[in-house]
């Protein structure tokens, strides 16, 4: 737990921040052209990749050494960064990943636009909001 390790998770923060204004402004558009789409999905896949490596970053400076984004989210479920709806929820859009990569195909991006927005995208809202909370009282 040095000052160096507590740096890192708080930069990993910021940016995780400024990709979820990204995320957040993707899913407030109403229709999406293919790119639009395709777009929405890849902030998304970034947003998502920010948020499990900042919770990495915050364990680590609390001591656990988790290295899978699954090992993340269940040791952030366990040290109460994550409620227990939004841990499945996680652990959901992680199984995903590859699904939502295939926006290609109309069916499949009409689903992922419908995840991210309606389940994934407020999951990682929660998961920024009280990680800023933690910065904020330490």
């Amino acid at each position: 737990m040095s000052n160096s390790d507590e740096i890192r998770w708080r930069q990993r923060l910021a940016n995780f921040s400024k990709a979820m204004a990204q995320l957040e402004a993707a899913c407030d558009l109403v229709d999406y052209s293919d790119l639009e789409r395709a777009g929405l999905v890849q902030t998304f896949e970034f947003s998502f990749e920010l948020g499990w490596k900042t919770l990495k970053d915050l364990l680590f400076y609390e001591g656990y050494d988790e290295k899978t984004p699954r090992d993340v989210i269940r040791r952030a479920f366990e040290a109460g960064y994550l409620a227990e709806e939004d841990t499945e929820t996680a652990l959901d859009a992680l199984d995903k990943r590859n699904l939502l990569s295939h926006t290609y195909d109309e069916e499949i991006a009409e689903e992922a636009v419908e995840l991210i927005k309606e389940r994934y995208g407020p999951m990682l809202r929660r998961v920024r909001d009280k990680l800023l909370e933690k910065q904020d009282r330490t």
